[in-house]
């Protein structure tokens, strides 16, 4: 059942997404569109992954706003790596297809990679229950 759960979650963040990615488009459509595209997107599918991943997956509830503020700050770190892998994904179904709809399913392809591999970072290091903790 987590596995499902988790998989629709990082759909609807892929949803999220591509959706802030289109939205930049229609505004923006100069120098380096695709990276502010990009950069939105990020920004719109990290805040709504984390939000459903600390309630439904990790069940995870801070003590107070500087708790939740640490988790948030660690979850986004831990997601460097795995945006890197979207990232890189996404440009290069950009620059090597002449489809301009390319980028996004390379920017599918990167999430559901970069997706797998966070969950494991954020279960081993962002969400880590205190029985499991190294001391």
């Amino acid at each position: 059942m987590l596995a499902i759960k988790y998989t629709i979650f990082a759909l609807i963040s892929t949803l999220f997404n591509l959706l802030f990615q289109y939205l930049s488009f229609l505004v923006y459509s100069d120098f380096a569109s695709l990276y502010v595209a990009m950069f939105f997107g990020t920004l719109a599918g990290l805040v709504a992954k984390y939000i459903l991943d600390k309630k439904f997956i990790f069940y995870h509830t801070p003590k107070d706003k500087k708790d939740d503020a640490k988790k948030f700050a660690l979850y986004s770190l831990m997601g460097v790596f795995t945006t890197v892998i979207f990232w890189g994904t996404e440009i290069a179904f950009d620059t090597l297809s002449g489809n301009p709809n390319a980028k996004y399913l390379g920017a599918v392809i990167g999430l559901s990679i970069g997706y797998v591999i966070k969950y494991f970072l954020d279960k081993k290091y962002v969400f880590i229950h205190k029985e499991e903790a190294v001391v």
